[in-house]
């Protein structure tokens, strides 16, 4: 690894583009950092997987999580929906607004479908191609070849290739690269960590850059389909651009120092520390929200009297979906209107629900102690 060679830059019609190193071969390394780091970032990322295993209905959790990273990916590539804003119906979103929206809910699709299709299909360029397809729907990027590598120059930075930051390689390379790529992960001769191979194919990809638009989404989003393909995790609970956007210029300058500098000790140096934090990070909110329906389940038994089955029924349905409305609790608990509005009002007065439209009629309430355990 200290030796490596980036790539070479070849000339376009002027200007220069990068064609990054092949990947699929053994990695060494010398500086014993590295397997420090490496012992840490596994100890955390096994703990994470074991803790989850003892959370009951660990699925009512997931989904957040994927919104959260929705969320969060997407404000890395300059949309504005908050975690809140992102669990609203359409219709209740602000109308200059909706497109954000939109590119939010597609990323939450293609990664709802892109782990569903690990059943049925590797990690590989198919699987992601079909996610791309679902990020760019009916979005900003609906006309930039949704589902399809680029048949054309992209570049990264500045308001053309002139003043570009990076230039990814021609089109020409992509799908030989990317084919590249799609070995290394699956090379099961060459004894390569699967983290630092996850950390090395992360690089590889956003240096190749495959498609015209969603490159950076696809990305972030090919770390945990790898973890949980590998067995590394069970459940999708891992992701690392809330790491990644908490310090934006860190992330580019350590991915670019690789193609400029050949430092790719430093990325990964940079991706275990991610990975051990964002573990961390991950066991503190499920704990967090386990210790909330614990104590949520012994206030309801103990308080809640004749509407404590009725509770308990609003309540698990908040945990996949933490807005609802009268209408809505009326039809999960088969109550009446009033009923439902009457079991609103005790989950309102113990601070489990809060009301975000300031209307006295159409209220939307949210299960805002859950929400507080992602912001």
């Amino acid at each position: 690894m200290e030796q490596f060679r980036s790539g070479h830059t070849e000339p376009g019609a002027g200007y220069k583009y990068f064609v990054p190193q092949k990947i699929n071969r053994q990695w060494q390394w010398r500086d014993p950092s590295v397997n420090k780091l490496l012992e840490r970032a596994a100890v955390r990322l096994g703990e994470l997987k074991a803790f989850a295993r003892f959370v009951p209905n660990i699925n009512l959790f997931i989904q957040l999580h994927v919104t959260k990273e929705a969320v969060i990916s997407s404000r890395i590539e300059g949309t504005q929906t908050n975690m809140d804003e992102a669990l609203l119906p359409e219709e209740e979103i602000n109308p200059e607004k909706r497109n954000d929206w939109h590119e939010v809910r597609n990323y939450t699709n293609a990664m709802n479908q892109a782990l569903a299709d690990l059943n049925s299909l590797p990690i590989s360029s198919r699987l992601l191609c079909k996610a791309h397809k679902l990020l760019l729907a009916n979005a900003r990027g609906e006309h930039k070849m949704p589902g399809e590598f680029r048949s054309s120059q992209n570049w990264i930075g500045g308001v053309s290739i002139d003043d570009a930051i990076f230039i990814p390689p021609h089109h020409k390379y992509v799908h030989e690269l990317m084919g590249d790529l799609e070995n290394f992960l699956h090379n099961d001769s060459i004894d390569v960590p699967e983290l630092i191979r996850i950390g090395i194919a992360h690089y590889q990809f956003e240096t190749i850059h495959p498609f015209l638009d969603g490159n950076g989404r696809i990305g972030r989003l090919l770390i945990p389909l790898y973890l949980v393909s590998e067995g590394l995790l069970e459940k999708p609970l891992l992701y690392l651009s809330v790491f990644f956007e908490q310090n934006r210029t860190l992330y580019y300058d350590n991915l670019n120092n690789v193609r400029t500098k050949h430092d790719m000790l430093q990325w990964i140096r940079y991706f275990l520390v991610g990975i051990e934090q964002t573990s961390a990070n991950a066991i503190r909110t499920l704990t967090s929200v386990l210790d909330l329906k614990l104590k949520m389940e012994s206030d309801i038994q103990q308080n809640f009297g004749r509407r404590a089955h009725t509770a308990f029924q609003l309540m698990q349905s908040l945990f996949e979906d933490p807005y609802t409305t009268t209408e809505k609790a009326a039809k999960t608990c088969s109550l009446s209107y009033k009923s439902a509005n009457d079991l609103i009002a005790m989950l309102l007065q113990k601070g489990y629900l809060a009301e975000v439209t300031g209307q006295s009629r159409n209220r939307i309430f949210v299960f805002e102690p859950y929400l507080d355990a992602f912001r």
